[in-house]
């Protein structure tokens, strides 16, 4: 981790010697134009400015392509019998899997935490810890996930990502709280049929059978279309003649 550090300070210190450069040479174009001076600096300044921004955005693709190549490795116990290995990397166990992963994408979350890449990787990194059954720390990197991703894809997978950790830590009123906010809220660009769905679920789990079978006809009524209408259906009609009320 140290090293980490050492290395972020390096590059942050070099791209700002570089900016520095350019400006500099912009705020004293009279004193390098003998020669054409001016124009020299200020190609090499904001060439290589650019050439470090490429690189850097290049080791933060292939950083985060390595941890989500752990987080998508297959497990050992969970391969069929029989059936042919994959290549790559195998785990052990879903812990080791997962403990991979979370450790990977924090660092690449560390490294670039100021690019869209480093903003992904903590998302990734807070499903890790969820599958970990570490909700606690999942939940603070999911809070700052949806703080810096707003309303853009990161915030609103990070929204959906919190209901699910409410519903599988069994913070029942939370998770229906957050469902329902992503059901109703207009300026949520997630599937309101699929928020509908997890909240009607979330309410048949907790055996709340009546808000349930309300949110499961809610979905099928408003989008009698959505591939997730026909499960509804069937779930509502279920629970009127066969659950409690």
């Amino acid at each position: 981790m140290k090293r980490e550090l050492r290395e972020q300070i390096k590059q942050n210190e070099f791209a700002t010697g570089l900016e520095k450069a350019a400006s500099w040479a912009g705020a004293h174009r009279e004193e390098l134009r003998i020669g054409g001076g001016v124009a020299l600096v200020l190609l090499a300044a904001v060439g290589a400015l650019g050439y470090f921004r490429n690189e850097r955005a290049r080791d933060a693709e292939r950083a985060f392509q390595d941890a989500l190549t752990s987080y998508a490795a297959p497990v050992a116990t969970e391969l069929a019998a029989g059936a042919e290995r994959p290549g790559g990397q195998i785990f052990a166990t879903p812990e080791d899997k997962h403990k991979t992963a979370a450790a990977a994408f924090e660092g690449v979350e560390r490294r670039f935490a100021s690019s869209p890449l480093g903003l992904r990787a903590e998302y990734y990194a807070a499903l890790s810890r969820m599958e970990l059954k570490q909700y606690g720390e999942a939940e603070k990197a999911l809070k700052d996930v949806q703080a810096r991703g707003g309303e853009g894809l990161e915030g609103e997978l990070a929204r959906l990502a919190l209901a699910d950790l409410y519903r599988r830590s069994g913070q029942t009123d939370k998770a229906v709280q957050a469902y329902r906010g992503l059901a109703t809220s207009p300026k949520s660009s997630l599937p309101r049929d699929y928020a509908l769905l997890r909240l009607a679920g979330t309410l048949e789990e907790a055996k709340r059978f009546g808000e349930a079978r309300t949110a499961y006809r809610e979905l099928t009524e408003e989008f009698p279309a959505s591939v997730y209408a026909a499960e509804a259906r069937s779930r509502a009609d279920y629970l009127q003649t066969a659950g409690p009320s």
